[in-house]
């Protein structure tokens, strides 16, 4: 199956808005890259008045389900939805069936996405076979067809001394462990934040403890061995707090958050909603408060999606059985710039690099930009009209969000990787194409 959208080898885009000044200008994009000149008049002109530019975004944390759980997503749905939502590359985690832990899957995630032409894949292989946390996979074979960072995301490596020697050996090929933060034994099938909430429900809780104590056991680890270390969808105060003062030491320590964590609190599980139910939980109000200050302060290099999409029945349970997680490629820079940079926590310059730039370093990957000679991949976003958000138009499989309804505003128009047309809401083209 390959892209639907026609291929035109050159485009120029005239009247945007810079996401870096405000200033209105054009583009040029010649064979997948810019270009400062057309040589002829281009196949494609696009009149993007009203709409601000911005590069390619990219999800350095997703879950495509595929192989193995094709009826949730699969690369084809999920790279679409990712175009959706403004992104040209995403990084999906091991935890399909068969787990990601051997060269053939990382080879046929990259070239299935590629085959769709939605989305690039860039895959994240597990860090221990199986993903059980006993024998380290074949890293330096799959870092060299493809795999751009390690981990066994989706549960933690329990053992100190496997992360270990995960870190070291991912360093040597100059790749980073990404960590799901969460003491096994504290959090022991807890199935939201313990606290006032979990108590009045009758759920069991998880302690923002058993996030904490591994976060500070990973930079602990880290600064030891003098090797980099991400850590992965920070959800509490007091990880903050941890990184924070770990990156003060000069540990090489990044971490990410998810949108979920700056916009809602464990109040959204009330009714027993099971679309707000993520690992790590839903956490308090300070939390959120300070996840926020994380993001504002740099302590939180990346803001990642970890759209995690389930089939309705996976969902539609008692709030014990379900699974965790929710969709979120589509709802992403929504929320960034609602709840983030029109409240006046992030200017929409430090918004941005938090959903490219910094992104594009933990994954080693070129460094996205507008600039003539650059990959052709960037993303037309309106930043004036609110939009309540109906999730029957998302192009995931799954339905499994708690914003549904949400007035958010920033939802792109057009997306294009490397110079081809991946998204078009039907705006632009019914009045540009000439």
């Amino acid at each position: 199956m390959k892209n639907c959208y026609p291929v035109y080898r050159s485009i120029q885009i005239r009247n945007i808005r810079s996401w870096q000044t405000g200033q209105m200008g054009e583009l040029f994009i010649e064979d997948g890259v810019f270009v400062p000149q057309l040589a002829a008049p281009a196949e494609l002109i696009v009149d993007a008045e009203g709409l601000t530019v911005l590069p390619g975004l990219i999800d350095a944390h997703v879950h495509l389900r595929d192989p193995g759980f094709e009826y949730r997503e699969d690369i084809i749905s999920g790279t679409k939805a990712a175009a959706h939502g403004g992104f040209t590359a995403v990084a999906p985690m091991p935890n399909t069936k068969p787990v990601t832990d051997t060269v053939p899957l990382i080879r046929y995630q990259i070239e299935k996405a590629a085959d769709a032409g939605y989305c690039r894949v860039l895959p994240i292989g597990a860090a221990t076979k199986n993903q059980a946390g006993l024998e380290l996979a074949e890293i330096g074979l799959m870092a060299e067809v493809g795999a751009v960072a390690f981990s066994d995301d989706g549960v933690p490596i329990a053992s100190a001394d496997m992360m270990r020697k995960a870190m070291e050996y991912a360093a040597f090929f100059d790749r980073m462990i990404i960590s799901h933060c969460e003491d096994p034994e504290l959090s022991n099938d807890g199935v939201c934040n313990e606290g006032i909430v979990s108590t009045e429900m009758g759920l069991k809780g998880i302690p923002s403890i058993a996030e904490d104590i591994m976060i500070d056991r990973e930079t602990r680890i880290a600064e030891y061995l003098d090797c980099p270390v991400h850590i992965a969808h920070v959800s509490t105060a007091g990880g903050v707090g941890v990184v924070r003062a770990a990156k003060a030491r000069g540990v090489k320590v990044t971490a990410e958050t998810c949108p979920h964590y700056f916009t809602l609190t464990e109040e959204a599980v009330r009714g027993f909603n099971t679309y707000a139910k993520v690992n790590p939980p839903l956490r308090t109000e300070t939390d959120r408060l300070a996840v926020i200050e994380g993001l504002r302060d740099g302590t939180l290099d990346i803001i990642a999606t970890d759209h995690a999409p389930h089939h309705e029945d996976e969902k539609d349970l008692e709030f014990s059985l379900a699974n965790n997680g929710m969709i979120g490629l589509e709802t992403c820079f929504p929320l960034v710039y609602t709840k983030l940079v029109e409240e006046g926590h992030l200017s929409l310059v430090e918004a941005v690099e938090k959903l490219t730039l910094n992104p594009a370093k933990l994954l080693k990957q070129e460094a996205p930009g507008l600039d003539a000679g650059s990959r052709a991949d960037l993303t037309l976003v309106d930043l004036d009209e609110t939009v309540s958000y109906d999730v029957s138009t998302s192009l995931s499989k799954a339905r499994n969000t708690p914003f549904q309804g949400m007035e958010l505003k920033g939802f792109p128009q057009l997306t294009i990787m490397a110079g081809n047309i991946t998204w078009d809401s039907g705006r632009l083209t019914a009045r540009t194409v000439e």
